[in-house]
């Protein structure tokens, strides 16, 4: 045992390691939720891309193919409609995941200042206890000297 008395223990150690693990499980299902929007997104910008070039295609088409185009591009125009309606899921996950992980972040921030609070606590009395043996220390040789 030291001179200071025993070390800080946090009582709530166990509670803290599992939210710290809980905000880094949540930081990974947030990065697959945003890579996931990424995914859909590049995927809307290519199917606009594929209608777009379509169009352009069917403006130099002849006439017999001008249907063929028109389906084309309808089958393209409902695929990005889809496409679409995937990305706005994704978005709604991803806001998900960011509320989770704001919560997961301020539940593991909670206890770290309760940590750091009760550590204060400790070390204060500890310095109060320490201060209060100085002085009878102090005292002792002031009476031993006077005597």
């Amino acid at each position: 045992m030291n001179m200071n008395g025993p070390s800080y223990r946090f009582r709530l150690e166990r509670v803290r390691a599992l939210r710290e693990r809980r905000e880094e499980q949540v930081k990974q299902e947030f990065g697959v939720a945003l890579q996931a929007r990424k995914h859909r997104q590049d995927e809307v910008a290519r199917t606009r891309a594929r209608i777009e070039s379509a169009r352009s295609a069917q403006l130099n088409a002849a006439a017999d193919d001008l249907r063929a185009h028109q389906s084309y591009i309808e089958r393209l125009e409902r695929i990005l409609q889809l496409e679409l309606e995937d990305l706005a899921r994704c978005e709604v996950e991803l806001t998900e995941r960011r509320l989770e992980l704001t919560k997961a972040s301020q539940d593991l921030e909670a206890l770290e200042r309760l940590k750091e609070k009760g550590r204060d606590v400790h070390n204060r009395e500890a310095a109060r206890v320490e201060q209060i043996l100085l002085d009878e220390i102090a005292g002792n040789g002031y009476w031993r000297r006077a005597a």
